[in-house]
């Protein structure tokens, strides 16, 4: 079996669903809020014009998600799989926002348990960049086990280099 980096995965609380083009107007509505970026390191990705940078490197990735809550159909945000390294056996999880009316809901950990359970059934490690001012996302990647491991820049598709913490958890150490 190979690493299908679009599958659609649901739990009790989620839906993870490939992104399509189609999705654009209703995850950038979701994504103009400028409080979701306010820890990120590209702030201003409420933006329309410097979101469609990034919903174009969504697409482009062959790896990004949108995210529905069961009950309500209603978009909970994004999420995307991406270098996939066979060799090393890992692939990253990331570029992942939530809407607002969502956080401390247990939506992220939904999300993330289902990206990892099924990453898990083909790599030993799965990679976190997350940026270093993002308390937040630190903390919610600490929650999950993941380990700090290094600091690096990282360009991000088509915009400029930010500092950014690199969390690993492995598969041997994962709870779900």
């Amino acid at each position: 079996m190979k690493f299908d980096l679009q599958p659609t995965l649901e739990n009790d609380l989620i839906k993870v669903v490939p992104l399509k083009e189609t999705d654009f107007e209703s995850l950038f509505e979701v994504a103009s809020d400028p409080l979701i970026w306010e820890q990120h390191p590209n702030k201003d990705r409420y933006k329309r014009e410097v979101f469609e940078n990034f919903f174009k490197g969504a697409i482009e990735s062959k790896g990004a998600f949108i995210v529905y809550e069961k009950e309500t159909d209603k978009i909970v945000g994004s999420s995307r799989y991406y270098e996939l390294d066979e060799e090393n056996s890992s692939v990253a999880v990331g570029y992942t926002f939530i809407a607002r009316e969502f956080w401390g809901k247990g939506h992220n950990r939904a999300l993330k348990s289902l990206m990892l359970d099924y990453a898990f059934q083909f790599v030993n490690k799965v990679i976190l960049h997350i940026g270093a001012t993002n308390f937040r996302s630190q903390k919610a990647t600490e929650k999950l086990g993941a380990v700090k491991i290094s600091e690096i820049e990282v360009a991000y598709y088509g915009e400029p280099v930010k500092w950014n913490f690199v969390y690993q958890i492995d598969k041997a150490k994962w709870v779900g």
